[in-house]
Parts: structure tokens; C-alpha cells; sequence
């Protein structure tokens, strides 16, 4: 009996041993493999660099692509423009038309400059100029949003260009030097709509859209 219990510990004892040698020869890093990127990119272990691997595309794979010519443009769009997301999207050309429609309505051309293309920045431009010219004034208030929502979205080699139809109310009075009032009425909600158009170079390290097309009601 004690031969038998002897024999099973001297064969647990060799076990043992060869388990610990094949653990430190495989379970640890030599410092020559390759770490893999969770994101499908492989590191060179000799020069630190990153290779990009091809990027599988719905395209690539013959999957299908939206027929309609909105969301065509939309899926085109996210293709080139990976950080491109319709509902995001949404909300920063809402924040945006809030921030000039009132800055335009104040005359603070500083604020307007970096979101406006030249030309329609020059359009903007020429109402505060004619305003200061008569000595006019604006009250205004933004009151919020009715519908808005994308109506176009194109991409042109590397342009995106996205319209957006806001539906928005505010409150708005324009005053001469004696303080009556020659355009809107400072105790009602107006309601406008207003197409603006977006773009953006998709390969830009900025991530900002500039408006280069604004069409519809303007509150001044």
C-alpha cells in the first residue's frame, strides 16, 4: 500500500515538473510576437509602426446600397467619414443654427466668421452693415425647434455636403435709433423655416461643418 502511494506521488511529482517546464517555454512572451490591435491593425515589433489593414466596406463585400438619393448620399458620407453619424449630425446643425441665427441677429460677426462659407458670410455681412448704417437694432430670443431633418446629403469626391431643413421659433424686433419698432413684433412667436447647407471636407483633421448655402426665412 505505501509502494502504491509512493508511486502515484512520484508520478504527480514528473507531472508537475513538466507542466512548469512547457509553461515557461509557452505561457510567456519572448518579446518577438506581434500584439494585435483590437481594432484589425498589426503592430511591427521591429519599427513600432502601425499598418492598416485593407478596410472591409459594404461595397467591397457586394452588399447592397440604399437606392434612394438621400440615403445613398447619407451612406456614402459614412463611408468616408467614419466619426459620421446622422443623429449627431442633427444635433450639431441644430446647436449651430441657435448660435447664428443669434449671433447674426447681435451683429457678433466674430462668432459667425469660423461657421460661415466666405460667401455667405459676406451675405450676413452686408444686413449688419446696413442695419448699423440705419442705426437699427434687434431683440431676440430663441424660443426651440419644431421638425428638422435632412433633406439632401451628397458627397463629392472628397466634399460632403448636407441640407438640413430647421423648423424654429423666436421672438424677434427690430428697432430704429428712437426705439420703435420698424420689423417684428417683441411679444409674439415667430415661426420660420430655413434650409441651410453643410459641408465638410471628409479627409480635414477639423471635424467642423461650414454652412455655404442658407435659403428660406432669415431672422433679422
Amino acid at each position: 500500500m505505501n509502494s502504491q502511494v509512493l508511486f502515484i506521488v512520484f508520478i504527480a511529482m514528473v507531472a508537475g515538473v513538466i507542466l512548469f517546464r512547457l509553461y515557461t517555454v509557452l505561457g510567456r512572451r519572448t518579446g518577438q510576437e506581434r500584439p494585435r490591435d483590437p481594432f484589425g491593425r498589426i503592430a511591427r515589433p521591429d519599427s513600432g509602426k502601425v499598418i492598416g489593414l485593407p478596410e472591409r466596406s459594404a461595397r467591397a463585400e457586394g452588399l447592397d446600397t440604399p437606392s434612394d438619393p438621400l440615403s445613398r448620399g447619407l451612406y456614402d458620407i459614412a463611408l468616408a467619414d467614419h466619426g459620421f453619424n446622422e443623429a449627431h449630425f442633427i444635433e450639431g446643425a441644430k446647436s449651430a443654427y441657435e448660435i447664428i441665427i443669434t449671433a447674426f441677429a447681435h451683429g457678433d460677426r466674430a462668432a459667425l466668421r469660423p461657421l460661415l462659407s466666405d460667401e455667405v458670410y459676406a451675405a450676413f455681412d452686408s444686413v449688419i452693415r446696413e442695419r448699423d448704417a440705419k442705426h437699427h437694432n434687434v431683440n431676440f430670443t430663441f424660443i426651440g425647434f419644431g421638425e428638422v431633418r435632412i433633406t439632401e446629403a451628397v458627397l463629392k469626391k472628397r466634399m460632403a455636403e448636407v441640407t438640413v431643413s430647421f423648423g424654429a421659433n423666436f421672438i424677434s424686433a427690430t428697432t430704429d435709433a428712437s426705439g420703435a419698432v420698424v420689423h417684428g413684433d417683441p411679444n409674439s412667436v415667430r415661426g420660420v423655416a430655413d434650409v441651410w447647407t453643410f459641408a465638410r471636407d471628409v479627409r480635414a483633421t477639423d471635424p467642423n461643418w461650414t454652412i455655404i448655402a442658407t435659403h428660406g426665412d432669415e431672422a433679422a
